[in-house]
This record gives C-alpha cells, structure tokens and sequence, in this order.
C-alpha cells in the first residue's frame, strides 16, 4: 500500500550541453527553478541539479528517520541539523552516476553520550526510505556528532 505519492516535473529545451529546462515540484515550494548540465556539473549559478534535489530529499528524510529512531530509544532530540552531499560523476562503461550520499548529522540529544548518538544515527540510516533507495547503487556515508 502506498501511503503518499508526490510529484515534480521538468521541461527541456534544446540539447544536454547547450540546453536549458526548468523543474517544479507538485506542492507549488519549488517552482520553475532552472536546471542546466552546466549548473550540474560546474557551477551551479543560480540553477539545481537533480543531485542538489537528491541531497535536500535525502537530508530531510534522514532527519525524519533518526528523529524518530532517537524517540524510540526514549531520546526525542531537541534539534538535528543534517546535511547530505551528493556526488555524481562518470560511471564505469560510459554513462553518469549518483556515486555517494554523504549524511552528516549534528545533534542535542539531552542525557545520550557521542557512542550512542552515533549507534544510533546507523539505525537511522537503515530506517530512511532515501537511503534505502539509494542504497545499492550509491555508497551511503553518515557522520553523526552529537553537540
């Protein structure tokens, strides 16, 4: 059963290297933003990239994960500050790949110690649907810190 479906959608014109396209996302948040292979594989000058979407996607489901991971273990956190990097680059064979996720995650956690935050933060990982989609065809990283 599928509890949620969201969308996006993307227009493009012209050819991968000389073209241009824009991306919005069914909720209305993010709408008409540009998109060129420039800004994916140079400088981004004011364009995304399906990375920078893969890595805000993984980042806020990472949170929501090993928010709740850290309440199970009866540690609701005060705050977690997660970050992902998204690295894309030349696949064996030909073609391009998502080649990691980096997650690193900083967080309060009142009465837990760094070893546990980091336990933890793994869980997490392994309870995050984008990591899980992810997982397989891209190496996972996660540094977890607890403030």
């Amino acid at each position: 059963m599928v509890q949620a479906e969201r969308n996006a959608r993307a227009i493009w014109h012209g050819g991968l290297s000389d073209g241009s396209g824009k991306v919005s996302l069914g909720s209305g948040v993010l709408a008409d933003s540009p998109v060129t292979w420039k800004g994916r594989t140079e400088s981004p000058g004011g364009a995304t990239s399906p990375e920078e979407l893969v890595a805000a996607a993984h980042a806020s489901c990472y949170a929501m994960a090993f928010s709740n991971v850290l309440a199970e273990a009866g540690h609701p956190p005060e705050r977690l500050q997660v970050s992902a990097v998204v690295g894309f680059g030349d696949k064996a064979g030909g073609g391009a790949e998502v080649k990691y996720s980096k997650i690193s995650v900083r967080g309060r956690v009142p009465g837990m110690d760094q070893a546990k935050f980091a336990e933890l933060a793994k869980q997490g990982d392994q309870g995050c649907p984008i990591s899980n989609l992810l997982r397989g065809n891209a190496k996972i990283e996660v540094d977890a810190t607890l403030e």
